[in-house]
């Protein structure tokens, strides 16, 4: 497991602005902290679902090519391949 990580961030203008409408009394969070790890959260949930998505449509062009097309590759061609992708 990863070691905690102290983050320092300035913000100004708008984006002070709006982190302080989100970190209040009528805010949806308690403190500066609390809504960037949401933020974090949510950002690593979108990258993981993009993935997801991809490995999902290469699998169904993968299964819905004719049986045919196949060819039998060692893992040293698969490597090969995925590096030049």
């Amino acid at each position: 497991m990863s070691k905690p990580m102290t983050l320092n961030l300035r913000v100004s203008g708008a984006l002070s602005d709006f982190v302080a409408a989100n970190v209040s009394d009528a805010g949806a969070y308690d403190n500066v902290s609390e809504y960037v790890r949401d933020l974090i959260r949510r950002d690593k949930e979108r990258v993981e679902a993009d993935r997801f998505a991809r490995l999902k449509a290469e699998l169904a062009r993968a299964f819905a090519a004719p049986e045919a097309s196949y060819e039998i590759l060692d893992a040293d061609a698969v490597i090969a391949r995925n590096r030049r992708a």
